[in-house]
């Protein structure tokens, strides 16, 4: 937890709203791991062994704090075992490492990067500031061929963004990377073409509501 805090505050400029924790019980195991606890019981095995926490008799807690992001609040979420620390580094479950973005149920997080700002210096910047904290798993992708870490560090600044240039899609800006435990994150820019397209969009859909 707090080193993804760390991410989203001190590198990405989010801002905390507050953070709860310690929470368990009943009402919150049912709300948040029923789905769960019902495919276990028609799988025959205990929740536990499917990766559900316990919550309902306190052998596990939940964190939670959110950050906000201009229009967008990201709730971080920590399952912990109950000895452990509020915030500490040992969660209840590990995160799944090397995970594609092209699994199914694999959710990302999409920052818009204004229009203003250097894309490809940005990715840079982020990427250095990540790794001057320890965070080595947020490593950028590049546009072109690589197959070796040391191959993609060398990789001009300039191979940072994919640029695309095939309508509708032309002017959009974006970037993959993972962020410090693993969850995948896009950075896009919206210029030209796709940015009117945006806007005319809408536009149209103020007006449909308004006319309701």
């Amino acid at each position: 937890m707090e080193r993804a805090y760390e991410f989203y505050t001190a590198v990405l400029g989010g801002t905390e709203v507050f953070r709860h924790g310690d929470f368990q019980g009943d009402a919150v195991q049912n709300t948040l791991l029923a789905d769960q606890e019902i495919l276990a019981n028609q799988l025959g095995v205990n929740p536990r062994t499917i990766g559900v926490p316990d919550l309902r008799d306190g052998a596990q807690r939940l964190d939670v704090r959110f950050i906000q992001f201009d229009n967008v609040v990201i709730e971080l979420l920590q399952y912990r075992d109950a000895d452990q620390p509020m915030g500490g580094s040992k969660a209840f479950a590990e995160p799944v490492e090397h995970m594609s973005p092209a699994f199914p149920r694999m959710m990302h997080i999409c920052f818009y990067v204004r229009d203003d700002v250097d894309f490809n210096q940005f990715i840079a910047d982020l990427e250095a500031e990540s790794a001057r904290r320890g965070m080595t798993q947020v490593r950028a992708n590049r546009i072109i061929r690589v197959s070796t870490e040391d191959e993609r560090k060398a990789a001009p600044q300039s191979a940072n963004t994919n640029k695309v240039t095939v309508a509708p899609s032309d002017g959009w800006e974006l970037i993959y990377c993972k962020g410090p435990e693993g969850e995948q994150l896009e950075f896009v820019k919206a210029l030209g073409p796709v940015k009117k397209r945006f806007a005319d969009a809408l536009a149209a859909h103020l007006q449909l509501a308004s006319a309701k």
